[in-house]
């Protein structure tokens, strides 16, 4: 009887896993896309919230972690691009700088943001 029994419960069993799987994926996907769009919202927010001549320290407190970031010395000074997602372009699931607003430090002190700020260096 334990001979018959087991392999019917490993067949059952495979397929309420599943089940499962199916399920958590679709909800991850879900939790994904809500993610990006929330923080995309908050970034938004935080910008309006900046001042020239803040402290880098102050400024990634205010904002969080980057989704890119660039850094170079030019004229003995260090230059430093952070940027974060604010405006959504692609629906590939993936992050691009297209889609972000650029912060430029020099020497660790917020100099500009946006696209004209970063076209000037």
């Amino acid at each position: 009887m334990n001979k018959l029994l087991l392999p019917l419960m490993g067949i059952a069993s495979l397929g309420l896993s599943a089940c499962v799987v199916n399920v958590g994926d679709h909800e991850a996907n879900w939790d994904e896309k809500e993610s990006w769009q929330l923080q995309q919202q908050q970034n938004q927010q935080q910008l309006a919230k900046l001042t020239l001549g803040m402290d880098q320290q102050q400024v990634q407190h205010l904002m969080g972690q980057a989704d890119f970031n660039e850094a170079f010395l030019s004229n003995e000074q260090q230059v430093q691009v952070l940027f974060y997602r604010t405006r959504h372009r692609h629906s590939d699931g993936k992050t691009t700088k297209d889609e972000c607003t650029p912060l430029v430090f020099r020497d660790q002190q917020l100099i500009g943001w946006g696209d004209k700020a970063y076209a000037q260096l």
